[in-house]
């Protein structure tokens, strides 16, 4: 069974949705707006999801990959889930969506991509 582009983008939709409710554990702002959404890849009936983090070293990473697997499963229960963590691409702040850049803007009073 083959899922159609537009259920793709509903069910992309969906899980930005879902980690937008997930946050980094040091910066208030959700992973999906920092951008630690490297990759959504949909086929039948699997959802396969590969994060970053903001540091290679970061100690709870792990925390993150589980609260997305258990968020993306409470959505989708009858889908296969994986979650990766890609810890060999590097974060940069210039990743971040605009409205991540905003907030931390708000919070830290200078834009992380810019330094300004």
């Amino acid at each position: 069974m083959c899922i159609k582009m537009e259920d793709k983008e509903e069910i992309k939709k969906k899980i930005i949705e879902a980690l937008r409710n997930i946050y980094d554990p040091e910066i208030p702002i959700n992973i999906y707006d920092l951008g630690l959404l490297y990759s959504v890849d949909i086929k039948d009936d699997k959802i396969d999801v590969t994060l970053g983090v903001t540091s290679p070293f970061c100690p709870i990473a792990y925390l993150i990959v589980e609260q997305t697997k258990n968020a993306l499963k409470n959505i989708f229960p009858d889908k296969e889930i994986e979650v990766h963590l890609d810890l060999n691409t590097l974060w940069s702040p210039k990743m971040m969506t605009e409205d991540g850049r905003k907030l931390f803007k708000l919070l830290y009073g200078y834009d992380p991509a810019t330094g300004i």
